[in-house]
């Protein structure tokens, strides 16, 4: 039996259809937004957004066909100051009502994902995940987390605030260290588009799915390098999409926070994040149902 996901993110919306293999999707459809651009001052979505965010969700309704699909929404709309007023807009236009995880379930199943990526045999692992409007941070050793956390202090949020590299470090070590207690003896792991393109950054293989880490002595040698850049120089850098080039800069030092908070100089890549976490538990229920009908 299909299952699918439509992720609603600040930059794309991105429907997933599996039947089990994650690997294998059966439908991969990605509709491009730029919710970062139709925020204004007080932090509501603009109508242009709300026009984008219902198009992209028909889009992804009619590629679907007849398979159900689970629609959420991350922090660009979750934490927009009229959201409620935007998902009923959504739902009025497309008829599908866009779920809103918290960002402590966002870190849940960020985690649950890792862990399946890597297998228990990982032993005790730390999930960080930097997202456009907050982070999230995971810890445990079994399916489910000990302890998930979620904190405003996303890339595109210190972006926006406009701070100095040395005042976001600040901001960043003091919130994070308050929240989350050090787990040196986990394994760390980054499963995020941030993480990603920091490590591509620093030099590893652009293959999705080959073994990847990040290190933190390259990430501090890439900072101050980032820092001197504009935008359009960012974005020719690899691994630094157009879209996401601005708040680069802010992405790795959140980054570089969350490494040294949790005690980790390196942080091995997963590619499966919160979509594959709410894709898992899909298939999972999915199997669930056939075995109790059999």
């Amino acid at each position: 039996m299909s299952v699918g996901v439509l992720d609603v993110g600040c930059f794309s919306a991105h429907l997933v259809v599996v039947e089990r293999d994650l690997l294998r999707p059966l439908v991969s459809h990605k509709v491009r937004l730029r919710l970062d651009r139709e925020i204004d001052a007080r932090g509501a979505i603009s109508g242009a957004g709300v026009d984008s965010l219902s198009a992209a969700v028909l889009a992804a309704r009619k590629k679907a066909g007849d398979v159900p699909f689970l629609p959420f929404a991350t922090s660009s709309v979750r934490d927009s100051s009229n959201v409620d007023e935007v998902i009923r807009k959504v739902a009025r236009r497309t008829g599908v009502e866009l779920k809103v995880l918290s960002g402590k379930e966002e870190a849940r199943l960020s985690y649950q994902a890792a862990r399946q990526w890597f297998g228990f045999a990982a032993g005790p692992v730390v999930v960080l995940d930097v997202g456009g409007g907050t982070v999230e941070l995971a810890a445990g050793s079994g399916a489910e987390p000990d302890r998930a956390v979620s904190l405003p202090l996303g890339a595109r949020t210190l972006t926006r605030a406009g701070l100095t590299v040395a005042d976001m470090r600040v901001e960043v070590a003091e919130r994070l260290a308050a929240a989350f207690p050090a787990s040196e003896s986990a394994r760390a792991i980054g499963c995020s588009k941030v993480f990603e393109q920091l490590a591509r950054l620093a030099g590893a293989r652009s293959d999705t799915y080959a073994p990847r880490q990040l290190r933190l002595k390259d990430l501090e040698k890439w900072i101050p390098r980032l820092a001197k850049l504009s935008v359009r120089e960012r974005a020719a850098l690899p691994g630094i999409s157009r879209h996401r080039a601005q708040q680069s800069l802010a992405g790795a030092v959140v980054a570089e926070g969350l490494m040294k908070v949790s005690g980790h100089d390196v942080v091995d890549i997963s590619p499966w994040s919160t979509k594959e976490g709410l894709l898992l538990s899909l298939v999972e229920r999915s199997r669930a149902r056939s075995s109790s009908a059999a």
